[in-house]
């Protein structure tokens, strides 16, 4: 008999205890999730995207049979991009040309395989976004549609006659259900089951052309009642054994993401999107001027006591998103197997795609080859200059005034007044600027963020551009919405709670919001330590020479007679209830310049007629001008009309300014900042 030792015994029993107790340092399954969200920029989207496939192409094949790819939305924006795939052009790329259809052609070469839905994919309407992803809808042809399905589990699609065909019941294998809604699917990796929800943010009603889908819940500032209708969706995947568990949040604040994972039982993961937040650990490359806004991934624990991971990253497909962690055999995600080495914010470009080791996917290749062929044409039509960078990033454009959004206020303004001369003040909601005009440069050799360059838009040979050159590619990108201007008669009391609602949410200054404003005959003050609603300190009409026509608010007070008029130009999206504004609705004397009812791909089908008279006024604006790409009286024709007639031989050339020396808004909590509005200029 062989003799046991007193040591190989109390080994032994370590061992069977272990055993016994389910207990492993070391994973019982390792998953690589690769993801991406908010890929709704223009030109930088498609300098990117090839660098993005081969560094996604490079991490699958590290982990060929553990690879999930997922999207949390914002796939694609109406834009030049957009509007690019419906050129015949691309016919032999994409089967049956259409707009929107080169962005799901990238993401189907790619080989995503699931979405939450965004925001932005219904920014034309239900309609329009049924013919984009659906291989049946807005024509025939060989057009294969999304090859992946659309997920939110707390839309109901239903109800809306475009959409409601394309709905299948939740909790179906991703790859039997591409070019299809759900509020679930079940994809299949390495013989693990992983479930997938996703979710909108519930206030898409206001930001969106939701058409005829119920949104919930109904008070889109309750995250208890979120929390509950996803957690239904999470149950019915646990009812299925499934015990591995992925949310799609598109929530446009990674403020709600944070709330979700400390309300939510089964979930291990959680991608968010629509905030554009870069989360990166301290060893991840970024991007000249970049900064991460937290790590990655962040880690929160469930009401249960579980470990939950979150992550996300900036837009544009200008990071790839990249988690390797391990599963234990109950299915619970494993924070300490995650390396900082592999796991993190990649940035795609060269370098990157160099040091990956991938080369580009082919067919990624051909779809921006053929999408950029219909865009250099456009990019060659000059429409002025230049000789400053124009700040329109989404960091600056929503907490600050910016000069972008000075020129563009006040293109709308003198657009306006030659339709009504008594136009006084103009109005933009910052969401609605999606591009600067530009690039930033970081200078060779210093990583430093005090070095970088912000420079006006480079020479390009293939355009035939030259420096500083300002084109109608610019201005689709950065105006790519293209609503229509919209003339109201306000009172003074209506203006001063216009302009409380642009800076009345939680944060303002600090976090960006689509509803903060950028503006033109004015100058007003704020505060955005006092209360909601109480915030602006000071108000002002102003001349073109800065001189004070009119004063509106002293210290916080309405001042003269508050039922006298002031006429405002914004845009139709903000003066239907856009981003929350409480614009009058009816609006006596309310003129729409495009008219409503010719202008091409309305930005936000199913508001009701506002004219106050039943009936949509015809075209105001029927000069074409000097620039004819875009309809007279939208905001695209406005800025170009404005570049042609004032920026072709002089070019523009007021810099952006910090927020202390801004005088259009002026943030009262900014160190050293004095409430200058009444002041000289």
């Amino acid at each position: 008999m062989r003799r046991i030792t007193p040591l190989a015994l109390a080994v032994a029993l370590a061992v069977l205890l272990l055993a016994a107790c389910g207990r492993n340092d070391q994973p019982d399954f390792t998953l690589q999730l690769l993801h991406a969200a908010d890929m709704d920029g223009t030109t930088g989207a498609l300098d990117n995207v090839e660098n993005f496939s081969a560094m996604l192409d490079a991490f699958r094949n590290e982990y060929a049979n553990s690879t999930l790819v997922l999207s949390s939305g914002d796939n694609y924006v109406p834009g030049p991009r957009y509007y690019a795939a419906g050129d015949d052009f691309n016919d032999p790329i994409l089967g049956l040309s259409g707009d929107g259809r080169g962005d799901i052609a990238l993401l189907n070469a790619m080989g995503v395989q699931a979405s939450a839905l965004g925001n932005h994919e219904l920014d034309l309407g239900t309609g329009v976004f049924a013919s984009v992803f659906d291989a049946e809808t807005g024509g025939s042809g060989s057009y294969p549609g999304a090859s992946f399905p659309y997920l939110s589990t707390n839309l109901v699609f239903t109800g809306d006659e475009d959409l409601a065909p394309l709905v299948v019941s939740d909790g179906q294998d991703a790859s039997q259900v591409g070019g299809r809604l759900t509020g679930s699917v079940v994809i299949t990796v390495d013989g693990e089951r992983i479930g997938v929800v996703g979710a909108t943010t519930p206030h898409l009603g206001r930001i969106a052309g939701t058409g005829g889908i119920t949104v919930q819940p109904d008070d889109g500032s309750d995250l208890d009642a979120l929390a509950a209708i996803i957690q239904q969706a999470v149950n019915a995947l646990i009812a299925q054994d499934i015990d591995k568990i992925i949310l799609l949040a598109h929530m446009q604040q990674i403020a709600v993401e944070k709330e979700l994972a400390t309300r939510l039982n089964g979930v291990d993961i959680i991608v968010a999107g629509g905030s554009n937040t870069i989360l990166a650990d301290d060893n991840d490359r970024l991007h000249p001027g970049d900064e991460a806004a937290d790590t990655y991934p962040l880690r929160f624990d469930s009401p249960t006591g579980e470990p939950v991971l979150l992550v996300n990253t900036d837009a544009d497909y200008r990071y790839l998103g990249r988690l390797v962690v391990g599963f234990d055999d109950e299915g619970v995600v494993m924070p300490g197997s995650l390396d900082s080495s592999t796991s993190g914010a990649y940035a795609t470009d060269e370098q990157g795609a160099r040091e990956a080791g991938g080369q580009p996917i082919a067919e990624v290749t051909r779809i921006v080859d053929s999408l950029r062929s219909v865009l250099r044409g456009r990019g060659g039509n000059v429409l002025g200059s230049t000789s400053v960078y124009l700040a329109g990033r989404r960091s600056d454009v929503r907490t600050q005034e910016t000069n972008l959004g000075n020129l563009i206020t006040d293109a709308y303004l003198w657009i306006a007044q030659q339709v009504d001369p008594e136009v006084a003040v103009s109005l933009k909601n910052s969401g609605g600027i999606r591009d600067d005009i530009g690039i930033v440069i970081q200078p060779p050799g210093t990583t430093d963020p005090s070095d970088v360059m912000f420079l006006p838009p480079p020479a390009d040979s293939a355009a035939g551009t030259r420096e500083g050159d300002v084109s109608q590619f610019d201005v689709e990108s950065t105006l790519r919405f293209n609503n229509g201007l919209v003339i109201l008669p306000l009172t003074a009391a209506q203006f001063f709670e216009i302009m409380e609602h642009s800076v009345a949410f939680d944060g303002v200054g600090k976090v960006t919001q689509g509803r903060f404003p950028q503006v033109g005959g004015m100058r007003f003050s704020f505060d955005p330590t006092a209360p909601s609603g109480n915030r602006v300190r000071s108000l002002a009409i102003v001349d073109d020479d800065g001189v004070v026509t009119d004063r509106i608010v002293e210290n916080g007070e309405l001042v003269g007679d508050p039922d006298r008029t002031i006429k405002m130009v914004t845009l139709n999206f903000v003066a239907n209830g856009g981003d929350g504004y409480p614009f009058p609705m009816p609006a006596p004397g309310r003129v729409d310049l495009p008219g409503e009812a010719e202008q091409p791909n309305p930005p936000n089908p199913g508001f009701p007629d506002t004219n106050g008279n039943g009936v949509i006024d015809e075209p105001v604006l029927t000069d074409p001008g000097l620039a004819t790409f875009a309809r007279p009286g939208t905001e695209q024709d406005a800025l170009a009309e404005y570049l042609a007639h004032f920026q072709t031989d002089t070019p523009y050339s007021i810099p952006d300014t910090p927020p202390l020396h801004d005088q259009r808004i002026q943030n009262l909590s900014i160190p050293n900042k004095q409430d200058t509005v009444y002041l000289p200029r």
